[in-house]
């Protein structure tokens, strides 16, 4: 079904703003206490490095301003919800790019002082109307930000996942936009109402082809956290260790989601 057809989730556009760059300079202050043996430490993200991640994040958010520097596009080509679906052809090209980017910049404190301030200014003079013509398709200012979300979320576990002890904290606004994204995402790619899917406190959708509860318990039920389901959508977690640990409650029929996951690429 196509995002237009569904009843689309609002942001409080000054709320993702702030949220954005509460994440960012979460992420900034942990890099910046970083080693140099942790940052030549593994990910789990194929053959990058701790510091190839890092510089991906300031890639991540620096692309905003960047954008801002380029001609207006002149109509939107992609809504929101479209988001998620797009990213997956980008995947060789953020390789690239990635790595080209921690090469060039061994100063990494220089570098995320530099996307920080870009970042600031850019907010503070842009309008959430301004459509930005990235390489996924025009889009919104507003809209792309709920986006960057995403991607400081996904990426701060990954941080945390890779350096043991790091405890890089959430923002609560950025973590919840990112969880209803995803949560959204999935609405859109398994369109019905016979299952319910929780992410308490941030998220409830009705997904999956069947007959559709009215009231009382729904027959299928979904319940994880927040950073379980935005691994289960990620494809940082398997749907089968995930329900096995009890970190996924599943229940009914309908409710086995692992056939749907992951749902970025």
């Amino acid at each position: 079904m196509s995002p237009a057809k569904k009843r689309v989730r609002t942001y409080d556009p000054a709320k993702i703003r702030t949220a954005v760059l509460a994440q960012f300079g979460n992420v900034r202050k942990a890099v910046g206490s970083l080693t140099p043996d942790q940052l030549a430490a593994p990910t789990r993200l194929g053959d990058w490095t701790v510091r190839d991640l890092a510089a991906h994040l300031t890639m991540a958010v620096g692309t905003v301003s960047r954008n801002l520097e380029r001609p207006e596009p002149p109509k939107a080509e992609l809504a929101l919800l479209d988001w998620p679906f797009a990213t997956a052809a980008r995947a060789a090209d953020i390789d690239e790019g990635t790595k080209e980017l921690a090469r060039a910049n061994p100063d990494l404190d220089a570098l995320y002082a530099d996307t920080e301030q870009r970042l600031t200014a850019a907010l503070a003079s842009t309008p959430g109307t301004r459509l930005l013509d990235t390489r996924t398709g025009a889009i919104s200012l507003a809209d792309y930000l709920v986006t960057r979300t995403v991607e400081l979320v996904v990426h701060t576990d990954d941080l945390n996942a890779a350096v043991p002890g790091l405890d890089v904290p959430y923002d609560r606004q950025a973590l919840a936009a990112c969880t209803r994204l995803l949560a959204d995402a999935l609405a859109v790619k398994a369109p019905g109402g016979s299952t319910e899917v929780r992410v308490p406190p941030y998220a409830v959708v009705q997904c999956v082809e069947g007959p559709r509860h009215t009231r009382g318990t729904p027959p299928n039920v979904v319940e994880t956290d927040p950073l379980t389901w935005i691994r289960l959508a990620t494809g940082r977690e398997e749907w089968a260790s995930a329900v096995g640990d009890a970190r996924v409650r599943a229940s009914g029929e309908r409710a086995d989601l692992g056939g749907l996951l992951p749902l970025l690429g």
